[in-house]
């Protein structure tokens, strides 16, 4: 409902590039902004698009995604229940940090006279690159290049080539390269969605140790008692004299070399960095992995790296690209905006999860510390569909590590008198970490979103050995979650009713009977009776595999059955719509008229109780359940629903825009779906939030997608089933993406009045374009033609 672009970058500064994002020029005014833009990740190691001599800096940070300190949450009021600890991802030890003096004069970005600077986030190649040309105080022009990766193919590698090249003149160069555990830096902020500061010193100091060019540090956390180590080595190149001295404490370390620069001579410095982490191997055994890697590392040298941080992104391309095609005269932006908009969204997201082994992905993937490097329910919704249909290795990585967590769901269940499990709302190491249960907890949906997931992986992939094996035990410790949370209500004619919980909404909390939950956990129990019947008809070493592992009795499977075949689903005969719960239509209206725009995101200006009295939704929660089980529903009823739910809408939260979008796509409401899909897609590029200072949002980049394919080119999978109802009308523009099927790779190339599907990969597959079916052959591209509608929207 309310949004728009906070940041407008000039483009004289900031060029569009299809492939790249560019810099043209130290600009400080998007010092915050552009650090999250710039960073690099491979979903292990993750590194905020800092400068190269650690400053000016808005948060210095690198992460590594899993490695996290607990702290005790503090009650001012106690209850059963509650959960106990939380967890916050640690910025781990910069090891970014290169500093140049010429002259023994610093280079310091802020003061430096710079005669040309340039910054790039390289989308093809993977790399951050920085040249420059500073002119010292002296009247020397010294030439600045560096180029900075986190390697794909290597998990626990990156590497900074840097180059120093005094133009004109004889001069004394110094560069120092650290390692520094900045510890204690707390951030005092009244955004919940903020980090908190960790008071207490993180990083406990175990080993540490120095050799020739190479630097070794071990620590324990404090209170989780997880280990790290943290390694930089180095090789330079240079014809030039130079010298190094290693000084090394309890907290930094660094490399210092001192070069007598001849003109025009390059020094050129390599400096590879490692870091490995573990929950139980003690900090020396990690320091000798970390020597392995730096080994390696240096022997194979840095353009092998680069060799193959290029393969791993054109296989990344090959597999996921979307490109767009725009109208410039019907657009605000051109086609190189869009293209290189929808580009970053989608390279944030393999960065993301590439190498996320063992692990999620946080909200904010590894850009920085917000929400305390959380996974949430976004991984499942918003990120899977991108991921199961371009890169389902990775994709089954993440179900598998959920499926990691479920002792420990089945534990939380128990805390909350349930049988079955029941899976976190945000962790990461699978234990409940919010403090706040109305919106934490009572979302129970988690588990249906799980499991949603799953079938959707299994359903495009064909991968049976994953859900009768981990799926299944997901399966039935879910579906007794749900068999016990529910009631059989009188007053409801005797339907199944699920009371005091949350659903996607988070400014309507423990409600009863939420719509989108009570049709999640149906098609949770659906889809767990029918799989558990199967394996135990077809498959009966399995289902006892299954009975010893979770005490199933045959009369479960007839249990969730008659619970979903019963589920309760609000409905008001009189409007037409599905109530977002039951009370939600009797709650007094929000005053939107007389709310000031500075007053947005209310959950930063209003107690939460006076959100909750009212008819006010922060997210997509109805609309989302019409898109996610969209068969569920006719038009009719979407249409009414989505008039009736889009008003009240805040877009307080960077989810909603591209459900929004893509429902609204589907009704014809051209205008709206553009305008939705555009904040979508420009979430953190235009900072529509107003918080990518603290890291993307990588829920809103996984919708990016789905409003394209789910959106623009109308796709459903309903039950395994490929369809595409494309939106066409006149001036539309053209999108081209592939998907891979069950193994098999096709192309959708869809243009205003025709679209092409070709099969790349396979051997044959059948899909559905609007009511037609549509057989595929092996590279013979099957073209659909239809009327062009007349529609400027």
């Amino acid at each position: 409902m309310l949004h728009r672009e906070r940041l407008k970058p000039p483009k004289y500064v900031y060029p569009p590039h299809e492939w790249k994002f560019v810099e043209k020029d130290f600009y400080p005014r998007f010092l915050a902004q552009s650090e999250t833009m710039f960073s690099l990740s491979n979903g292990y190691i993750g590194m905020r698009g800092n400068f190269d001599e650690g400053r000016p800096t808005f948060e210095n940070g690198t992460f590594v995604n899993g490695f996290y300190e607990s702290w005790p949450i503090v009650y001012g009021e106690e209850a059963y229940g509650f959960a106990q600890t939380g967890q916050t991802i640690v910025n781990v030890p910069d090891t970014k940090i290169i500093r140049l003096y010429v002259d023994d004069e610093p280079f310091y970005l802020p003061t430096a006279d710079l005669l040309s600077f340039e910054r790039v986030l390289d989308m093809k190649n993977g790399t951050l690159d920085r040249e420059i040309l500073w002119e010292t105080e002296a009247g020397k022009r010294v030439s600045i290049k560096s180029r900075r990766l986190v390697s794909l193919e290597h998990r626990h590698l990156a590497a900074i080539f840097y180059e120093v090249k005094v133009q004109d003149g004889k001069a004394p160069v110094v560069l120092s390269s650290k390692l520094v555990n900045q510890q204690g830096e707390v951030k005092d902020e009244d955004d919940p969605r903020r980090a908190r500061g960790l008071g207490d010193r993180v990083l406990l100091p175990k080993d540490n140790y120095e050799e020739n060019q190479r630097i070794i540090f071990g620590y324990q956390t404090n209170r989780s008692k997880m280990t790290l180590a943290c390694g930089i080595e180095h090789v330079v190149e240079t014809e030039c004299p130079y010298s190094f001295k290693r000084q090394i404490s309890e907290d930094s370390g660094k490399v210092v070399f001192s070069i007598e620069a001849k003109p025009g001579l390059p020094i050129q410095l390599t400096k590879y960095i490692t870091y490995h982490s573990s929950r139980s191997a003690p900090a020396k055994e990690l320091c000798g992995r970390a020597e392995r890697t730096l080994d390696r590392a240096k022997e194979q040298g840095f353009s092998k790296l680069l060799a193959g941080q290029r393969r791993c992104l054109d296989g990344f391309w090959k597999r996921s690209d979307v490109q767009v095609f725009v109208d410039p005269s019907r657009r605000r932006r051109t086609r190189e905006e869009w293209q290189q908009a929808v580009r970053f969204n989608l390279f944030h997201i393999f960065q993301a999860a590439g190498r996320a082994e063992g692990v999620g992905i946080p909200a904010k993937g590894l850009t920085g510390q917000a929400y305390e490097g959380h996974y949430f329910w976004d991984i499942e919704i918003y990120l899977l569909p991108f991921l199961i249909y371009t890169s389902p290795r990775i994709a089954r990585n993440l179900l598998r590590f959920r499926y990691s967590m479920l002792e420990k769901a089945r534990e939380r269940a128990k805390e909350l008198n349930h049988r079955g499990a029941l899976f976190p709302w945000r962790t990461i190491n699978g234990e409940e970490a919010s403090a706040y249960y109305a919106a934490g907890t009572a979302q129970y949906h988690i588990n249906a979103d799980i499991i949603y997931a799953m079938r959707k992986y299994v359903n495009a992939t064909g991968d049976l050995e994953f859900l009768y094996d981990e799926g299944s035990e997901m399966l039935v410790e879910t579906a007794r979650l749900w068999a016990d949370l529910g009631f059989y209500s009188d007053r409801k004619g005797g339907k199944f009713c699920i009371h005091g919980v949350t659903g996607p909404d988070e400014y309507n909390t423990v409600v009863d009977n939420n719509t989108f939950t009570n049709l999640m956990a149906r098609e949770n129990l659906w889809y767990a009776a029918a799989v558990v019947r199967e394996i135990y008809q077809d498959h009966p070493d399995r289902f006892a595999e299954l009975v010893d592992k979770t005490g199933l009795e045959i009369s479960e499977i007839e249990e969730w059955q008659k619970a979903a075949d019963n589920m309760y689903l609000p409905f008001d005969e009189k409007s037409g719509i599905h109530p977002q719960d039951d009370n939600f239509p009797d709650k007094e209206m929000w005053d939107f008229a007389n709310t000031p725009e500075d007053k947005y995101p209310l959950l930063l200006n209003y107690h939460p109780l006076v959100i909750y009295r009212h008819k006010v939704i922060k997210q997509a929660d109805l609309v989302l359940a019409m898109f996610l089980l969209g068969d569920e529903f006719s038009m009719e009823e979407k249409k009414r629903n989505f008039d009736y739910y889009d008003p009240l809408t805040t877009g307080d939260s960077s989810l909603s825009v591209g459900i929004q979008s893509i429902v609204a796509f589907e009704l014809g409401y051209l205008e709206k779906a553009n305008e939705y899909a555009r904040y979508a897609v420009l979430m953190d590029l235009a900072d529509i939030g107003g918080n990518v200072s603290d890291g993307v949002h990588m829920a809103a980049m996984g919708s990016t997608w789905m409003v394209l394919v789910y959106g623009f080119a109308g796709m459903r999978d309903y039950d395994g089933q490929l369809s595409f109802n494309p939106v066409q009308f006149e001036g539309q523009g053209r999108i081209r993406f592939s998907l891979t099927v069950r193994g098999q790779r096709i192309e959708v190339d869809m243009k205003a009045d025709c679209t092409t599907y070709t099969l790349l990969e396979g051997d044959g597959l059948v899909i559905r374009h609007r009511d037609e079916e549509v057989r595929l052959s092996r590279d013979v591209p099957s073209v659909v033609c239809e009327a062009v509608a007349k529609n400027e929207s």
